[in-house]
């Protein structure tokens, strides 16, 4: 479910990745909602979407940076310009 290829390393790529998420990009359903976390495995934190069971449906890696920087982000959403 998470692609060690594919890691957000800025916030603008963190915003793309909510942007597809919000409207259907990967294909998914039943996204509930999107949060930060930490592995429990090896402590590297990543970006899931997760289903209405708080199960992963879908993750990234992302960078300390992104993580610190972007939990504003992901609380509470992208502002989107009119």
């Amino acid at each position: 479910m998470i692609n060690d290829q594919e890691m957000i390393t800025t916030l603008d790529e963190l915003q793309q990745f909510l942007l597809a998420i919000e409207n259907g990009g990967f294909g998914l359903d039943g996204v509930a909602g999107v949060a930060l976390a930490t592995s429990n495995k090896d402590g590297r934190r990543f970006v899931a979407a997760l289903d209405d069971n708080h199960q992963l449906v879908l993750a990234r890696w992302v960078t300390e940076e992104v993580f610190q920087t972007g939990q504003e982000m992901v609380r509470n959403g992208i502002n989107k310009s009119h």
